[in-house]
């Protein structure tokens, strides 16, 4: 049965990707002198002011002023007329180190908190992503290219943008074309009416965007477009709202299209499952698809606080499997190691490589650092498989 599905994303320059983007940003200066550091660093953004909080424990120094500074201004909120510029705003620092009740349990190889996490995986998309939700980073990456541009073809933008992707399925499940789009972006004040804004925003979205990140066969003339429809959209970013660290959990993962556990990633160094466990089913799900051992797959695992192996692996292809589930979850189980220990080494987490992916999801990336996206399990898998094919 056909269907339609929609996701969406936030651009670098949303005050909540904001306050993400420099949570990450002290998690990385901090790795960088200390990577066995515990860090659950929490941002808040607002008018002319940084908050950041959390519980750090460290042998590093950082400079949070420079850090919090150097951050908005690669975002790119360096006018003063927005309110919220690198230069001019306050930053405030109320951290903390870890309690040691959670530390005990953390220092002997357990899980920095009970929870569920969940990783994903599709056939769709050559990142193995969900498509509405690639198609929705992709804009928004772009957007930002364009806007740093020297002589910018759209010299009127400014940091803060939203997308939105909704791609029409086939009766054979897969997708057949965009349905709807719709971009909602922060500009300079130089329209004369919302009319010219509007007409002129699209048509350079659709001369420098749309065709630089979405194939041409997706588009055709029935797609809907919806830009800025709530007319101008002068005041944004952290003066237009507030922003939170971790408030943006689904654009951080699959856009709707797999489960979330509920934890928020950015800020957080590998001991909590949060992070590290979410990071590690993703890797899962994702050579199960790219050994052909399914074309979708959701991987769910679930800890308890202080315990070093997961109380409960599940696998579900949703019947896409060439094997049964709970054979493919036994197989998993047996052949990589699942405790938090275990996933940090794995792959490689104690490293500042944490700040890229506060922006634009942390999942169908192809920078080599972020070894979650590593296709480095497929032959064990096929293998393993193809033994418990035999066995039967």
């Amino acid at each position: 049965m056909a269907y339609l599905f929609t996701s969406e994303s936030v651009s670098e320059g949303h005050p909540d990707k904001v306050a993400d983007q420099i949570s990450d940003a002290i998690l990385d200066a901090i790795f960088t002198e200390d990577p066995n550091a515990r860090v659950a660093c929490e941002t808040f953004v607002t008018t002319g002011l940084v908050i950041v909080g959390g519980e750090i424990t460290t042998t590093a120094y950082v400079d949070f002023d420079k850090v919090v500074r150097d951050t908005i201004r690669r975002i790119g909120y360096v006018d003063p007329l927005l309110r919220f510029d690198a230069d001019s705003c306050g930053v405030l620092n109320a951290v903390h180190s870890q309690s040691p009740d959670i530390a005990q349990g953390v220092d002997v190889g357990g899980a920095g908190d009970q929870g569920m996490m969940f990783g994903y995986a599709s056939d769709e998309t050559p990142e193995y992503m969900p498509m509405p939700l690639v198609y929705s980073h992709r804009i928004l990456r772009r957007l930002a290219d364009v806007r740093r541009m020297e002589n910018s073809p759209m010299p009127y933008l400014r940091p803060d943008s939203k997308s939105q992707v909704t791609i029409e399925y086939g009766d054979d499940g897969k997708p057949a074309r965009v349905h709807t789009i719709v971009v909602s972006t922060q500009h300079e004040d130089v329209f004369s009416s919302q009319e010219e804004m509007q007409q002129k925003l699209l048509a350079d979205l659709k001369e420098h965007v749309f065709p630089e990140v979405i194939p041409s066969e997706m588009l055709d003339e029935n797609v809907i477009y919806h830009v800025n429809p709530t007319g101008a959209f002068v005041i944004g970013g952290p003066h237009g709202d507030t922003g939170l660290t971790g408030r943006k959990i689904i654009v951080d993962t699959y856009g709707g299209k797999a489960p979330h556990g509920g934890g928020a990633f950015s800020g957080k160094d590998p001991s909590k499952v949060d992070r590290s466990a979410a990071y590690a089913t993703r890797h899962l799900a994702k050579n199960v698809v790219a050994a052909g051992l399914a074309r979708e797959c959701t991987i769910q695992v679930a800890y308890a606080i202080g315990v070093s192996q997961p109380v409960s692996i599940h696998v579900d292809t949703h019947g896409t499997g060439v094997v049964d589930d709970l054979k493919l979850s036994q197989i998993l189980q047996n052949e990589v190691d699942m405790s938090p220990a275990g996933i940090i080494k794995r792959l490689e987490l104690r490293r500042p490589i944490y700040e890229q992916t506060a922006a634009y999801g942390h999942f169908g990336r192809d920078e080599e650092e972020l070894s979650w996206e590593r296709l480095d399990l497929v032959d064990m898998l096929k293998s393993a498989v193809g033994e418990v094919g035999a066995a039967a």
